[in-house]
């Protein structure tokens, strides 16, 4: 099971977005550098994370990005799943009328994933981030 290059820079580039200050935004040429990408290729990212509601555009020179959720609510599954979609990751191949009972063994696993996504949240990271900043400062 592999997610696309994409889900792991819409990841990193939420955590980003969580660290900015309160209503502060960030322009998609300064995400990108920081993630080492094109903007076009970030700004496609960008457009789907706008559309399931996780970021929200402000137009004009002092316009840019920044999260439209509280940061206390965006799940590791919000973000995947604004990226890769809602689909299954296993579909059985051979039908029968019964059923595939393999089928039924990778849902349960699917779901027991999402499940676990679904109670991760990005602010987790942050502040683990955060923590580990403080040490290297204190160490300094």
């Amino acid at each position: 099971m592999k997610y696309s290059n994409a889900t792991n820079y819409a990841l990193h580039t939420m955590v980003h977005l969580i660290r900015l200050p309160l209503n502060n935004t960030i322009g998609v040429q300064e995400l990108a550098e920081f993630q080492k990408l094109s903007p076009t290729y970030l700004s496609k990212i960008l457009t789907k994370l706008t559309k399931a509601g996780l970021i929200e555009s402000t137009p004009g020179a002092k316009g840019g990005y920044k999260i439209s959720k509280s940061s206390n609510e965006i799940s590791f599954l919000d973000v995947i799943t604004a990226i890769e979609g809602d689909t299954n990751l296993f579909n059985c191949s051979i039908h029968r009328h019964e059923g595939c009972l393999i089928e039924g063994v990778m849902r349960q696993s699917e779901e027991n994933m999402k499940e676990e996504l679904r109670k991760r949240l990005l602010i987790d990271i942050v502040i683990k981030m955060e923590e580990k900043s403080q040490r290297t400062e204190n160490i300094n």
